[in-house]
């Protein structure tokens, strides 16, 4: 059975995750109900984790003290269910995929003519099913990853749902849904699931591979 992470945990997680957020993106993406989470950030906020900022942008953000007590946080979570191998391992096997999804992502933007690489104006309907089609291959090959980090830690559990999702709609021909960043797409959300392996597993973003 996959652990479940308490909910201070997850409220913090979101925000390292997300960078900034308000209560109700909060509330979404960990499943906690928004006055709850309301109450945890108050109290984050009243140990110093997290920061409060109030303008034409408002939300919450981790201070240096929370992200020092995330890094403690999740990786006595990992450990003390046992699970750092499992979830390495899908990290590792997820790695072999990403390239992939980052060269399709590309080919979705750009496209070659004549040579040359231009901005793919999606006037060319056969070429964006070829490309949409690479996609849902690499959708097939990412879901046995996902459906073993969800058994792991009930944290993971969305990612499944949330990439279908948004490949239910690119299929459908909602195509912004494929790279655009301000909505929960295919790439926005796979961003998300490698930062969110990333921390789990305390590895840097510029020292992956080394």
């Amino acid at each position: 059975m996959a652990h479940p992470s308490e909910p201070a945990f997850l409220v913090l997680h979101g925000l390292r995750l997300k960078g900034f957020a308000d209560d109700g993106a909060l509330a979404e993406l960990t499943g906690i109900d928004g006055d709850d989470v309301g109450g945890i950030l108050k109290d984050l906020g009243a140990d110093g984790l997290v920061l409060r900022r109030d303008g034409r942008l408002s939300g919450w953000s981790l201070t240096a003290d929370g992200k020092a007590r995330h890094a403690e946080w999740v990786a006595a979570e990992l450990d003390g269910v046992g699970a750092r191998d499992a979830v390495h391992g899908a990290y590792d096997r997820f790695l072999l995929i990403n390239h992939d999804l980052l060269a399709v992502c590309t080919a979705w933007q750009l496209r070659d003519v004549d040579g040359n690489q231009a901005i793919n104006d999606h006037t060319d309907a056969a070429y964006d099913q070829e490309v949409i089609g690479r996609l849902v291959q690499i959708h097939d090959r990412v879901r046995p990853v996902t459906a073993d980090l969800r058994e792991e830690l009930d944290r993971f559990a969305g990612y499944g749902g949330r990439l279908r999702s948004a490949l239910e709609k690119v299929v459908g021909g909602e195509h912004e849904w494929f790279t655009k960043p301000v909505i929960d797409s295919y790439h926005t959300v796979w961003f998300e699931l490698h930062e969110d392996l990333l921390c789990t597993l305390g590895i840097e973003r510029s020292a992956e591979g080394h």
